[in-house]
């Protein structure tokens, strides 16, 4: 068995998977949701990398930053094809300050590495806040909407081929607008002109293996747009 079966195998998707067809993309996010964002968007709509990155460690403008270690930025390359995007740091990105690094990010790796990539090389990982949420919670309405615009700026800055969302509060957030992750996920998105793949979060997968196969579908769906790009390019 090849490292690719043996993945598989982990993912419990070996030997067989499905893949899915492109159907047509969902209208683009609500305007009000795109108010809230303008709102905080003007202060880093031109930061570089540096500045950025420091404005995100100097945050304070919710109250997720007044309970975490530290701010959470993203890692990776700063020029890649494809970004992927979660909801928040758990205790231990808090405490090492990367995302995902627990067994949610050790399942993402794997995720990875069946459809032949690495974390760090043509993949940069963040989240849609970069403070972690008591007791793990999902962010709040306006916790995303203050740190939205960051993300914004980190996309622009990386100019993404791909975006893949991994779970509902990545997905929504980025959409701007709330719907069951079931009716989102085997379909192509678009953020601003950018593909965009909705899938599980790793952390669900842990809980729910038997969603794997779904994944899966989903990984197909992300690879299949990329080499759309590449071949109409």
């Amino acid at each position: 068995m090849n490292r690719e079966e043996a993945v598989l195998k982990e993912l419990n998707l070996y030997p067989e998977w499905v893949q899915r067809g492109r159907p047509d993309p969902l209208p683009s996010p609500v305007e009000a949701r795109e108010r809230a964002v303008e709102d905080q968007a003007g202060q880093s709509s031109e930061f570089g990398w540096p500045e950025l990155k420091a404005r995100v460690r100097g945050c304070t403008a919710c109250k997720l930053r007044a309970g975490c270690k530290q701010t959470v930025f993203g890692v990776g390359d700063e020029k890649a094809g494809w970004l992927f995007v979660g909801e928040g740091p758990g205790a231990d990105e808090d405490e090492r300050g990367e995302p995902f690094v627990g067994q949610a990010g050790k399942l993402l790796d794997n995720m990875l590495a069946v459809i032949g990539l690495k974390r760090g090389k043509d993949v940069y990982i963040g989240n849609i806040v970069k403070c972690r949420p008591p007791g793990n919670r999902v962010p709040e309405a306006d916790e995303i909407a203050q740190c939205l615009p960051f993300l914004q700026r980190q996309i622009k800055l990386i100019q993404p081929k791909l975006i893949v969302a991994l779970g509902k509060t990545a997905a929504t957030a980025l959409l701007g607008k709330d719907a069951a992750l079931a009716s989102l996920r085997g379909k192509l998105h678009d953020f601003g002109g950018i593909p965009l793949v909705i899938t599980y979060h790793p952390a669900y997968l842990l809980r729910a293996p038997m969603e794997k196969a779904k994944a899966w579908q989903d990984l197909c769906l992300a690879v299949e747009t990329m080499n759309n790009r590449a071949s109409s390019d």
